[in-house]
């Protein structure tokens, strides 16, 4: 029986997550895309893992996003974290642009402020560097003369 084909993983994103992996107790990082596909993951992350960890945030996100739209009544809201405690550690996740989360895994010990704030610096430099990148021209060439009247 052969193994199904598998997408690769995008190692644009991994310098989001080396800093994250820097912390004291961050044990895994990744990025995920809205639609449950990961981007980037941790060195140490098996890929079905991490593809299991991208589907549930994916609908974890959409979930919290929905019951804060609910409480508040405002669909203007902005989801800015989730975080969820177990006897294991901590998974913090954040949105990172259009459609795109960024989540760590944390031992229990972990400085939760300290993580937060490393993942919205590394949000933000993502944001700054996607902003900076020149646009895509995928228009053909075209002289002047080939201008419509």
């Amino acid at each position: 029986m052969t193994s199904p084909a598998r997408r690769s993983v995008r190692e644009d994103t991994s310098w989001v997550l080396a800093p994250l992996l820097d912390l004291p107790h961050v044990v895994h990082a990744a990025v995920i895309s809205g639609d449950g596909l990961i981007e980037g993951a941790s060195p140490g992350l098996e890929r079905e893992a991490a593809e299991g960890v991208a589907a549930m945030m994916s609908a974890l996100q959409g979930a919290a996003r929905t019951t804060t739209v609910a409480f508040s009544g405002d669909f203007g809201v902005k989801l800015r974290q989730t975080v969820i405690e177990s006897d294991q550690g901590w998974v913090f996740a954040i949105p990172a642009g259009e459609n795109t989360c960024l989540a760590v895994f944390a031992e229990p010990e972990v400085n939760m402020g300290v993580v937060t704030h490393h993942m919205q610096v590394q949000v933000a430099t993502l944001g700054a560097k996607t902003m900076n990148a020149p646009p895509r021209d995928d228009a053909p060439d075209r002289s002047p003369h080939d201008a419509p009247a």
